[in-house]
């Protein structure tokens, strides 16, 4: 056991801490924050195995200045599937809609909105570092990080102190770290089959820590899934390889190397229309029609990805310092019919007279469809640094980021096969389609002065400045209808301030006010006579305003042997309010103007004795707005019931979603959902040694146990306006088998 190992201090405890990876809100020792809210840097006592803060599915940190939960590697162990992501493991948070149509991992439209802000409103990190599709501030969720490689989730409500580095960040904070090596080398597999013929394999190798290569550890982890998709003919095959080495430099420094790569396939459906549903049922998505827009042969994605970075951390005297350098790509090649799902979809009479993007009729005897690429690169780097003052500390770093972009659109005829003849209007640059490049530029420095007069109190004043630039370049600009290319900065000096008390050891308050900042979107950002505009620049153009908000929240947390509960209160404002809707293939932006948000949230763990505990969540969300906020649930609850003790775990929980807008219809209304609850059923046992298998351990998950179907969100429309829509998948399992070698 790693007792025996003689490690140096720092690297000590760096190895202890990993082993901890079942403690909520614990990262590396080293770790100088990766989110400001303290989850990072918690200095609880480890809790004994059956207590409410050991088994809790989320709970908030005694270091916490901001409402957050913190969703540890024993929950997503034992409730999530090998192929779950991020989106899946979040779920359960109060606060937090999340939803997989095609079933958890299934393919790349998982959805998830935090309180009232949907995916581009809030920031995500993984190991501290953000990463962003920088045309909308949206993550590609399934193309990156799977949860056999995820440690920990935190979801923090707010915009965090200035340290809170990302893109987007007034929403809130998805922290994804993750795992830690083990101590002993260590070769494990796993396998998995469930529901709509998913299988998974994977394999991981843990080096331990050798003694011989100075104190140096690691994991590599491969795993290949693959689906037929709860959505009919909605396939995807996915490999993905995760890989994380750590090496002590002298007593009080070590290296970090991480290296992620991914490749996913999938056939995907756009959602289905009101009539599709009540026609073909809720699991409709592709067909197998060769004369169809909505051919699954016409609709496939190819995605290519990798998140790569070495982290330095080195301590010396009153000085931690924590810098990583990274690097992000990202790469789709698609696919799709023009109109798969609408009501002209197939040949017979489908396009007489019609006319595509870009002006081309493509006949009446063909099949219209599109190809494109989107790829970009993000290159970057994260200092931070703390300097000790005797009780206080000074904290300041600096994120540094540049994105590469590159976007196209073709028309093509589908029925010559292949990917299709491009049909592009002549004498029109890229037949009058869609091709640009761009970048982003984005410079954060920060600083923060923590100021603790007393061993209770602790005061958090910080100043963050964000400058954000983005240069646009097109061959053909479909909003402009020609050769369009701006380049134009948006910046902000965005102030934070939080108290923090310690009513006792195990309970504190906490109160922030923050500042936020979002720059417009990629194709948004110049002028619109419907949006709120900068000045004229000296090139003669508009440029969309930024959205900014002020947020304001206070919250407590308290924890004993028996009980764990948090909760808070908040209120938004955002002074320019934009959300997107679409018809077919053209995205639009709508203005709201000032939204004002304010909400309740709370979670509790009470534990009951011989391994049970019960747990519970609630979030009211509300808002006042000129217009209907889309993907805002008005209340989300959770209530279950766990059970962990020796080698057996099991739970049920039950999550609430409440009422919610989405977009509009062919008539120009805004389309309402109803509440719905799912249940999840999970058990797990732990079988021991097999003869060859060591640490053999079961589980079983059975998601919506009473298998609802509904209807529960606007997916966007056809060509022809007609609103397309997801449902859920409906029951759904999964058996997992994992094995030490």
């Amino acid at each position: 056991m790693y007792k025996n190992f003689h490690l140096k201090p720092l690297i000590s405890g760096l190895f202890h801490a990993s082993m901890l990876t079942a403690l909520p809100g614990t990262l590396w020792a080293y770790d100088l924050g990766s989110v400001s809210s303290g989850a990072g840097n918690s200095n609880e006592a480890i809790p004994p195995a059956e207590s409410a803060s050991a088994n809790a599915p989320t709970q908030g940190s005694l270091t916490a200045t901001e409402p957050q939960s913190v969703i540890n590697r024993n929950y997503i162990e034992n409730t999530q599937t090998g192929a779950s992501t991020y989106v899946d493991s979040a779920a359960i948070a109060p606060g937090v809609w999340a939803y997989s149509p095609n079933g958890p991992g299934g393919n790349e439209n998982p959805a998830l909105t935090l309180r009232s802000f949907v995916d581009g409103q809030y920031n995500v990190t993984f190991d501290g570092i953000p990463f962003v599709d920088g045309a909308n501030f949206t993550h590609h969720v399934n193309s990156y990080f799977l949860a056999q490689d995820t440690g920990e989730v935190t979801v923090d409500r707010g915009p965090g102190q200035a340290s809170t580095v990302g893109d987007a960040t007034y929403g809130g904070t998805i922290a994804v770290r993750s795992n830690d090596p083990l101590g002993d080398p260590t070769s494990t597999v796993r396998s998995q089959i469930g529901s709509f013929n998913s299988r998974l394999v994977g394999f991981q190798y843990d080096t331990g820590v050798m003694q011989n290569y100075g104190d140096a550890s690691g994991f590599i982890d491969y795993n290949h899934y693959q689906t037929d998709g709860a959505l009919t003919n909605d396939n995807e095959r996915r490999g993905n390889i995760f890989a994380k080495f750590i090496k002590p430099l002298g007593e009080n420094t070590a290296i970090t190397v991480v290296a992620m790569q991914n490749h996913t396939y999938q056939n995907d459906s756009p959602g289905a229309t009101a009539p599709q549903i009540a026609q073909y049922g809720s699991h409709y998505g592709l067909n197998q029609n060769p004369l169809s827009s909505a051919y699954v042969g016409y609709n496939n994605d190819n995605f290519t990805t990798n998140f790569d970075y070495i982290g330095l951390q080195t301590r010396f005297g009153d000085w931690k310092i924590d810098n990583k350098v990274y690097t992000t790509t990202y790469t789709h090649d698609a696919m799709n019919g023009y109109n798969p799902n609408g009501t002209t979809a197939t040949v017979q009479g489908a396009y007489p007279g019609g006319i595509l993007l870009g002006g081309v009729n493509p006949g009446n005897q063909n099949i219209a469809g599109l190809t494109g690429m989107t790829t970009y690169t993000s290159y970057g780097n994260i200092l931070r640094a703390i300097r000790a003052m005797g009780n206080d500390d000074l904290n300041f770093g600096l994120w540094i980021e540049r994105q590469v972009r590159q976007s196209w659109i073709n028309n093509v005829d589908l029925s010559t096969g292949g990917t299709g003849s491009i049909v592009n209007i002549p004498g029109s640059a890229n037949g009058g389609n869609q091709a640009e490049t761009s970048s982003m530029n984005t410079i954060q420095p920060y600083v923060e002065y923590v100021w603790r007069p007393t061993s209770k109190w602790s005061f958090t004043s910080g100043l963050k400045f964000n400058n954000f630039n983005r240069t646009y370049n097109s061959a053909f600009d479909t909003t402009v209808g020609g050769a369009f290319a701006y380049s134009h900065t948006w910046a902000a000096l965005l102030p934070s301030l939080d108290a923090h008390y310690y009513v006792s050891d195990n309970w504190s308050a906490y109160g922030q006010a923050a500042e936020g900042f979002v720059a417009p979107m990629l194709f948004g950002s110049f002028y619109n006579p419907n949006q709120p505009i900068q000045p004229n620049t000296s090139a003669g153009l508009s440029y969309l305003a930024p959205e900014k908000t002020m947020n304001y929240q206070l919250g407590t947390v308290f924890k004993s042997g028996k009980l764990t509960a948090s909760a808070d209160v908040y209120y938004i404002t955002n002074n320019n309010q934009s959300q997107q809707s679409g018809v077919g293939n053209l995205v639009t932006i709508q203005n709201i103007g000032a939204v004002h948000y304010q909400g309740v949230e709370g979670e509790a763990t009470y534990n009951l004795g011989s391994g049970f505990n019960a747990y519970g969540n609630y979030s009211r969300n509300s808002y006042t707005s000129a217009l209907p906020i889309f993907n805002a649930p008005s209340n989300t609850a959770a209530l279950g019931m766990l059970y962990g003790r020796d080698k057996a775990n099991a739970s049920v929980i039950a999550k609430e979603i409440g009422s919610r807008w989405g977009g509009t219809d062919i008539n120009g209304n805004d389309t309402h959902f109803g509440s719905y609850t799912t249940v999840n059923l999970a058990a797990g046992y732990d079988l021991g040694s097999l003869g060859w298998a060591k640490n053999a351990k079961m589980e079983f998950q059975l998601d919506d146990l009473f298998n609802r179907t509904d209807t529960i969100a606007y997916a966007g429309a056809t060509q022809g306006g007609n609103a397309l829509f997801w449902t859920l998948p409906g029951r759904m399992f999964s058996l997992n088998f994992s094995a030490s070698i």
